[in-house]
Parts: structure tokens; C-alpha cells; sequence
């Protein structure tokens, strides 16, 4: 059974953008109410063509999980994403987390954002993540809805433990869910002092020192020969965004600090490693076999469900 990722050396990460603009963020949910969202000044489309730029000027491509709400606003923003060859894939509509979703909302919202963002590009959607990594024990139903959906994988698991989402006990890297077949990627951790430590990107990437960060991740790749995923979010290199007022001190922190220093460690970043999309270093067939994993919605863990069997993608 063959569970390393198969590139060569130096492994391929996957490089992937969670496109949703600075007042839709989870830690502002208290501060900025959704039907307010119009009222703030948009800024996802220049942040996200900024991107786009910092990957061209790098030869970088990249998988973008794009909310239903920027694409319908956005149009040919999305047909740039993927005329630029990077891959369209989907985070939902309304950036609501799936604990507050109904089924049936959390099924309308995927459907709807994978066919626009399927007829705007032409290109076929396959992957989703969620907001704010929302699977967890009580959502487990979501990755039945995405099959039923046609999504081929998901990438929304951080297995630490955070006071707004992580499944510590998941497995850290790509596995199958035993019962409804999708693959699940998770975000990067590195494994050390018996418990997983953040090394895929978002707050954790503009909070600690860049040379601790690279450190990580590099141990991933050559200790382990895995792939990582690394992710991040367009308002990240925009340190003139507005400031939103009646932030606790710790989403202030969390959302404020080292904006201005995000983009120029995502460029020193690409030139220490090498990335693509997530199907290219995880879905082409026959790519590498992954674990088959029953995740019990009591205690979703590897160890209490058990790994039965390995399974190629494709």
C-alpha cells in the first residue's frame, strides 16, 4: 500500500486561494451583519487580480475556491482566473459556516455555486472548501451532499485544535471518507511533540516568523515526502483595507497583523518551494493511493474509525 505522495524530489505543494472579500470573515461576523455587506467597500476583485499578478510574475498555479457571491458580482474576473490556467473550484455561496445550514441550504448553496462558476469558466468545478473549515463531527453529512453534487474532492479539514474550527484527530494528509467516497485534502500540519502544529498558510503564515513556517513545511516534504497545501485569502496582501470597528483585541490581532508582510513571504515562499493546483499534485489518476477513513460523528478520528484499505484517484 503505497500512501506517499509519488513526485520526485523536490515535492510538488498544492497552492490554493480562498477568494472572499475582508468584512465576509468569520471573525467580523459580530461586527458586520450579511445584510450589511453592501455598504462596505468591495475590494476582492483589485486583491484578487493582484494575485493573480504575484503568480504570473512566479509561474505559479494555483487552485482558487471562489464564493458564489464574488463570482456573480465578478464575472470576468472568474474567466481571467481560469484563462490564467489556474483551477476554479468552489467555497460555497454566502460564506456561511455548515453548522448554521440546514442540508437542504448547505446542498442549494454548492449546486448554485458550482454551476455559475461552470458556465462563467467553461471548466469543469470539482473541488470545494469550506468556510472556515466548518466539517467537523457535527457536519459529516456535508460530504454526502457533495457527491450528490458532483464534487470529486473536498479540502476542508485543519487538524489542530482552534477555537473556531480543527478536527485534531483527522488524518493530516488526502484520504478517502469511507461511506461516501470523496476526497478529503487537508490543510498542512507538521507532527511534532505528539500533537499537529499549523504549516499550510492563513493567520498562522503572517503570525509566526517566516523562517519557522519554511522550516515546517520543508520538514513535510523531506521528512515525509509529502505534499502540503498551503492556503491564503486575497484581503491578506491588502494592508489598506478598512479598519472594521468593535473588533475584540484577538480577532483584531488574528485579521490586522503582518498584513503588509503576507505578500512578499508568499513570494519568498514560491521561490523556496514548488506548487501547482490541487487536482494536478492530488487527483490525476492513478496519482497515489490514499487511506479509506471512517469518520464517526461522535469522535471523528482515524484511530476510533479505522483505516480499512488504500485507493487510487482516477
Amino acid at each position: 500500500m503505497n500512501l506517499k505522495s509519488p513526485q520526485s524530489s523536490p515535492v510538488i505543494n498544492a497552492m490554493t486561494v480562498d477568494v472572499e472579500d475582508y468584512f465576509q470573515v468569520a471573525a467580523f461576523e459580530d461586527c458586520i451583519h450579511r445584510q450589511d455587506w453592501g455598504h462596505w467597500p468591495v475590494r476582492v476583485e483589485a486583491n484578487t487580480r493582484r494575485v493573480l499578478e504575484l503568480f504570473e510574475g512566479h509561474d505559479v498555479h494555483a487552485t482558487f475556491f471562489i464564493l458564489g457571491w464574488v463570482a456573480e458580482r465578478f464575472p470576468a474576473l472568474m474567466r481571467e482566473i481560469a484563462a490564467a490556467g489556474h483551477e476554479v473550484a468552489s467555497h460555497g455561496f454566502g460564506h456561511e459556516r455548515i453548522t448554521t445550514l440546514s442540508r437542504a441550504a448547505f446542498s442549494e448553496g454548492v449546486v448554485r455555486t458550482k454551476h455559475m462558476l461552470e458556465d462563467l469558466t467553461g471548466t469543469a468545478v470539482r473541488g470545494y472548501r469550506a468556510p472556515s473549515y466548518s466539517v467537523g463531527p457535527t457536519t459529516l453529512w456535508a460530504y454526502e451532499a457533495l457527491r450528490e453534487a458532483g464534487y470529486d474532492y473536498s479540502s476542508s479539514i485543519v487538524p489542530i485544535r482552534h477555537d473556531l474550527y480543527g478536527m485534531p484527530e483527522a488524518p493530516r494528509f488526502a484520504f478517502f471518507t469511507k461511506h461516501e467516497g470523496m476526497l478529503e485534502i487537508p490543510v498542512t500540519t507538521m507532527r511534532m511533540w505528539n500533537r499537529n502544529w499549523p504549516c499550510g498558510g492563513g493567520g498562522y503564515f503572517r503570525l509566526l516568523p517566516y523562517a519557522l513556517f519554511r522550516r515546517g513545511l520543508r520538514r513535510v516534504n523531506r521528512r515525509e515526502s509529502r505534499s502540503g497545501v498551503f492556503y491564503f485569502h486575497p484581503w491578506e496582501v491588502d494592508p489598506d483595507q478598512p479598519r472594521v470597528p468593535g473588533v475584540t483585541t484577538k480577532n483584531r490581532v488574528r485579521h490586522y497583523l503582518n498584513l503588509a508582510r503576507t505578500a512578499p513571504r508568499i513570494e519568498q515562499l514560491v521561490r523556496d518551494f514548488r506548487f501547482d493546483r490541487m487536482d494536478k499534485v492530488f487527483l490525476a489518476p492513478g496519482h497515489a493511493d490514499y487511506p479509506v477513513v471512517t469518520l464517526q460523528p461522535d469522535a471523528p478520528t482515524a484511530h476510533q474509525g479505522g483505516i480499512s484499505h488504500a485507493r487510487p484517484f482516477g
